[in-house]
């Protein structure tokens, strides 16, 4: 082998790349599958052989040139141009840590940043051998069958009962003090467990306050378990002082961000821990995450000791943190929950005395973070309404100007976060018949409601609202009678109705339905008045051309927004 040190020049820094053993150069590769990680290759430099054919959307890969050690090698190596998706021979040189793994488009591979990890490879072109020619390269990452094994690991989806994204915001201040700050992770790894993290389950993160908070790793980071896990064991102790509250403002703020890897319509929670006590102000940052629409969980451990107590800024605190929601300007939803409920009832507070023995407490908690229906302060207009579109298909109509109002309805749907825990759209056409193009039930992505909205066929006809109101009450609504959402009616017409509108759309009103009604060309103020929930003038929108309806699409958005706002105070 090679008796100088080989140098790599990258990003402004020279990195030294220490020579393998003697006698490498002429080993035969070793053999590794997709996933095999640079953590596994527990070598200096190493020749592998990754395998043709791996899926590229399944690779974990972090960084760019240097890549934290929890990537795939195989992953990093096509990232990086060292191969094709064919596979062939690389040679990896293990790295020290790094504070910050960048995220990078290339090959075909999104990598993704991480903050820091403890070890780091990087990746060159590997050189071939016989052994490799003739298919008798050495593997160690699978049994010795004698083959190699081709396996693809199962797509883990998680537990879809509890989608949540999850910050756990732990403390790692002198407070705690190295031993304890161990026993907290090992507690917060057996919570991430028990969740059941996967691709449509609960996702989670991790932020460490201390003098100055850091977020450890994103949600969109890991969506396995076993990665997490091994992701919280690598989280070293900052020390400093505890400033939870400035570590929960920074949570709401910078963590909870799509590309960090919020899901659209999915509660956003926030556990926070706090050994004894906090060292700075934490209601006014359990107020700011509400507004920021996240849910605050405290869990405390080892109350202050008496000679502490002159120490602590306020010993009530997770009682004002888990104080009435309704500071928040974004709501709890008063009809849905009890004003118990919605004040600080002990839901969003949790005890430990201490942090050994604590095995006990992990599925306690573990239900109160998969408890959705409680998650009041993800309760936004975007994502808890249901709205059912009445469309007029009568003669008058046409299809041209049909299409514009399928454009109408498509650029209110597109506003909101639908979800099969967020808000939900219908649609209705009528004539003299009605006809159900989709349920609250039938879709639950943006994608798919958006797509068939748009391949709606026009039916021709006649005009009876009066009695498409009822259907839709009686047939869509009525299904849906137990949905915590605020329901709302958008009736689109063009003309006027041949039956009466003010009984059926009164008595949509006595069933909590609001309804907003929209009039094109020839459709009658008096009726769009029947129809529209009060206040009538801001409920009722006319336009003479059905190219004016574009405009009325934001007055409708902010009046569901309005009207929901309004029914949680």
């Amino acid at each position: 082998a090679g008796a100088s040190p080989r140098a790599f020049l990258f990003a402004g820094v020279c990195l030294l790349l220490l020579p393998g053993p003697a006698g490498s150069e002429g080993a035969a590769p070793i053999a590794i599958t997709c996933f095999t990680r640079g953590l596994d290759i527990r070598k200096e430099k190493a020749d592998v052989l990754c395998p043709g054919g791996c899926p590229l959307d399944e690779f974990s890969v972090y960084g760019n040139i240097v890549y934290a050690s929890v990537s795939s090698i195989c992953g990093a190596a096509v990232h990086r141009g060292v191969i094709s998706n064919s596979g062939g021979p690389v040679r990896v040189y293990s790295l020290p840590g790094r504070e910050n793994y960048s995220s990078v488009d290339a090959n075909g591979i999104q990598s993704q940043m991480l903050s820091r990890w403890s070890a780091s490879f990087t990746v060159t072109k590997g050189k071939s051998s016989t052994q490799e020619a003739t298919g008798q390269a050495v593997s160690t990452a699978n049994p010795p069958t004698g083959k190699r094994l081709k396996k693809t690991p199962e797509k883990k989806t998680g537990n879809k009962d509890c989608k949540a994204d999850i910050a756990f915001l732990i403390d790692g201040s002198f407070n705690i003090g190295q031993r304890r700050f161990n026993l907290q992770k090992n507690f917060v790894g057996k919570v991430a467990l028990m969740l059941g993290i996967g691709t449509e389950g609960p996702h989670v993160g991790l932020v460490q306050a201390s003098e100055h908070p850091k977020i450890e790793f994103y949600l969109k980071n890991f969506t396995s378990a076993k990665d997490v896990l091994f992701a919280i064991k690598e989280v070293g102790f900052r020390g400093g002082n505890s400033n939870t509250g400035k570590a929960l403002k920074h949570t709401a703020q910078k963590f909870f961000t799509v590309d960090a890897g919020v899901r659209k319509g999915i509660p956003k929670v926030v556990v926070v821990f706090i050994d004894g006590w906090p060292s700075d102000d934490i209601e006014e940052a359990g107020i700011v995450a509400r507004e920021f629409g996240v849910n605050v969980f405290i869990v405390s451990v080892a109350k202050p000791i008496p000679e502490e107590l002159g120490m602590v800024q306020d010993v009530t605190f997770v009682d004002k943190v888990n104080a009435d929601c309704l500071l928040s300007r974004l709501t709890c939803n008063i009809q849905d929950f009890p004003q118990a409920v919605c004040r600080n009832n002990g839901f969003f507070s949790y005890h430990m005395p201490n942090w050994f023995g604590t095995t006990k407490y992990v599925k306690p908690l573990v239900q109160k973070l998969c408890t959705h229906e409680q998650m009041m302060c993800s309760k936004t207009c975007y994502n808890s309404v249901n709205i059912a579109f009445l469309i007029d298909g009568s003669s008058s109509v046409g299809d041209s100007n049909f299409r514009l109002m399928l454009e109408f309805v498509s650029n209110i749907a597109k506003t909101f976060e639908i979800s099969d825990i967020g808000a939900k759209i219908a649609a209705v056409q009528f004539t003299y018949d009605q006809r159900t193009e989709f349920s609250f039930t039938d879709y639950s992505t943006k994608e798919d409601v958006l797509a068939v909205i748009r391949n709606i066929r026009y039916m021709s006809g006649g005009t009876a609202t009066g009695d498409a109101i009822s259907f839709t009450v009686r047939n869509v609504f009525g299904l849906i009678r137990e949905s915590p959402n605020k329901n709302f009616l958008v009736i689109v017409t063009d003309g006027q109705s041949y039956d009466d509108v003010q009984g059926p759309a009164a008595a949509a009103h006595d069933a909590g339905i609001t309804i907003f009604s929209v009039g094109v060309a020839w459709a009658p103020l008096d009726d769009l008045k029947d129809m529209a929930s009060k206040p009538k003038e801001s409920h009722a929108f006319f336009t003479r051309e059905f190219t004016g309806l574009e405009p009325i699409v934001s007055d409708v958005i902010r009046g569901i927004c309005r009207d929901f706002l309004e029914s949680q105070q």
